[in-house]
């Protein structure tokens, strides 16, 4: 019979890589509301949770969804509305008295620029406060969706492909040159509603 443990089982949640134990202990320690960013196929989802012995507790949770009431037509998980619901989630999180917070990524790769750190742009746009280095921010004309509209004029000269690029977005009568006065109506729509 073995007399030592030659083996220990890690957690659950460490064996089917969803939680990095060690990354999530820092952003304890810190005893702030974390700022949780994620990103699926289709969708960004954004929350505040709190730390609780039983259980994180969502102060606050948006998903890029919530832009179609605002008018916003193009996809829900391009940088454009990665921006918009953050926010979005920004300007709500103060209307709820929730000023600070703590960046949590989770398990997703942290590169300069990439959606989810524009969707943390939008959020420190709004004026809450979250500790950050600039250099990982996206340029404002990434933000917008020019590149977006920069692409969609060059493959225009190719109609055949600009139709099968896009065609998503032409089957709905938008056209996607128009991403970045899209992106600022929207904008605008978002900041009106809440400067009332």
């Amino acid at each position: 019979m073995a007399t030592n443990k030659a083996y220990t089982v890690k957690f659950r949640r460490k064996r089917q890589n969803k939680t990095n134990y060690k990354a999530r202990l820092r952003l304890l320690v810190s005893r702030k509301n974390r700022l949780v960013i994620r990103k699926s196929i289709n969708k960004v989802y954004l929350q505040l949770v709190k730390y609780n012995p039983k259980g994180d507790e969502v102060l606050l949770n948006i998903e890029s969804g919530k832009l179609k009431k605002y008018g916003w037509k193009y996809k829900l998980n391009n940088i454009p509305a990665c921006y918009l619901t953050g926010l979005l989630f920004g300007l709500e999180a103060k209307k709820h008295k929730y000023d600070n917070a703590i960046l949590d990524l989770g398990l997703n790769v942290s590169v300069k620029g990439a959606s989810l750190y524009t969707a943390f742009k939008g959020i420190v746009d709004s004026g809450l406060n979250v500790p950050y280095d600039k250099e990982i921010l996206p340029s404002e004309d990434r933000v917008k969706g020019k590149h977006i509209a920069d692409y969609a004029l060059l493959l225009k000269k190719n109609p055949e492909t600009y139709k099968k690029q896009f065609s998503a977005y032409l089957s709905k009568n938008v056209m996607p040159e128009d991403i970045v006065k899209n992106f600022e109506e929207v904008k605008n729509k978002i900041i009106g509603n809440y400067s009332k």
